[in-house]
């Protein structure tokens, strides 16, 4: 799995990117809000389902 440790970093990004152009252009604090949220989301499914024991 750590091949593909890479691929999610790049799908988090594009995530980020996506969720900050569509719905948090002018709004600067709830971008910084939403990006620590999702930061935590895919953190946590990334330890849950990835994370070699």
């Amino acid at each position: 799995m750590v091949r593909y440790s890479w691929l999610y970093v790049v799908v988090m990004a594009a995530v980020i990117v996506g969720v900050d152009l569509l719905f948090f252009r002018d709004h600067p604090w709830e971008r910084l809000l939403a990006n620590i949220g999702i930061v935590l989301v895919l953190g946590a499914f990334y330890l849950r389902f990835f994370k070699l024991s």
